[in-house]
């Protein structure tokens, strides 16, 4: 390369040598040079560049304000005129693949630097950042570190260099979930037709077209007498109190909360809100019955039509969460729901 590169490093405040669980509300601070895995970032560029700063944030207060503690974090990297920025890798770690996600989503649209990142394809930051960063792929734990950055600084290298990336396959990265266009030798259904005898015949192919795969639901058995059971309300709207008191993101939620209905016949506008982005809240915020329909179920208790209604709501937001995170959410509501001998939930969206 013409000249050296100058880079900053992000990590999360285990890497950045702060602590264990009880640093990780530590806010985004700035050190000058390499600082622990940025230490073999340094080795892998083999001379070619030098990390000039490292970045440092605790994963819980990063997670609780992706954009704001983001622009801090540009604002804090700014200064050093980086010619890239590496984050991570983050490896199976949930909070800080959404961190490293968004430092490089923040760092190339805003700062204009290229910036790359690794996790494991199965991180909630992977699937929600899959467009806007390059994420080498890697496993779900930190023992092929010095591997996967040697890895991440030959992809970036490209990067800084505007070369063209080969297939996702061949490069080792996550696809960004983007087609393009190319010239074939065949006509799709030449190509088509060879899959087809290519499978018939046990022979290896490669589809040109991958399915996401979700793992099938079974549908629960029906509920023996409603007029009995406990009922809970759960939404993925992003209804929360007035002023969202407890930080749930408006996209790309990484925590579900539960609020107190005790005593309430319904949800009033002076009380609670919808922080969700992916649709117009207006009519939402009018009349938060129409997200959640407290006012409704409490009509159907009153009469005898449901047995109980479980007083508290679940709540988070749907848009952009991760698949990874919104399992989490169903398996950890369904685990409090069952110690409360809930035998039904009504699930409202947008």
């Amino acid at each position: 390369m013409a000249k050296a590169l100058r880079v900053v490093h992000y990590v999360n405040h285990f890497f950045g040598q702060k602590g264990g669980e009880a640093a990780a509300g530590l806010p985004p601070e700035v050190r000058e040079g390499p600082v622990g895995p940025g230490l073999a970032l340094e080795k892998a560029l083999e001379g070619r560049g030098r990390v000039v700063a490292t970045v440092v944030c605790g994963d819980d207060h990063f997670s609780e304000n992706l954009d704001q503690v983001g622009q801090q974090i540009m604002a804090l990297i700014k200064p050093y005129a980086p010619d890239l920025v590496v984050a991570g890798p983050a490896y199976g770690s949930g909070r800080y693949g959404m961190a490293c996600g968004k430092v490089c989503e923040l760092a190339q649209r805003e700062l204009r630097v290229p910036a790359i990142t690794g996790m494991n394809e199965e991180n909630p930051g992977a699937d929600l950042f899959r467009r806007e960063a390059l994420i080498v792929s890697t496993g779900e734990t930190a023992r092929t570190m010095a591997q996967d950055l040697g890895r991440m600084v030959r992809l970036a290298e490209k990067l800084v260099e505007g070369q063209e990336l080969g297939e996702p396959a061949q490069e080792g990265y996550i696809p960004h979930g983007l087609r393009k266009n190319r010239l074939a030798e065949w006509s799709a259904s030449r190509r088509a037709v060879d899959m087809l005898l290519a499978k018939i015949g046990g022979r290896s192919f490669q589809t040109e077209l991958p399915l996401p795969k979700f793992e099938p639901v079974a549908a629960p058995a029906a509920i023996g007498d409603v007029s009995r059971a406990r009922i809970a309300l759960i939404t993925d709207g992003g209804l929360v109190p007035k002023g969202n008191p407890d930080r749930l993101e408006s996209r790309g939620a990484t925590k579900w909360l539960g609020y107190s209905i005790s005593g309430r016949d319904r949800l009033t506008p002076q009380e609670y809100e919808s922080v969700h982005t992916g649709f117009d809240t207006t009519l939402v915020n009018q009349d938060p019955n129409r997200l959640v329909p407290l006012d409704a179920a409490r009509e159907l208790e009153q009469e005898g039509e449901i047995g109980k209604l479980h007083e508290e709501i679940l709540t988070t937001t749907g848009v952009w969460t991760s698949l990874a995170n919104a399992r989490k959410f169903g398996r950890e509501m369904a685990e409090k729901l069952k110690l409360e001998h809930i035998e039904g939930v009504i699930l409202t969206s947008t």
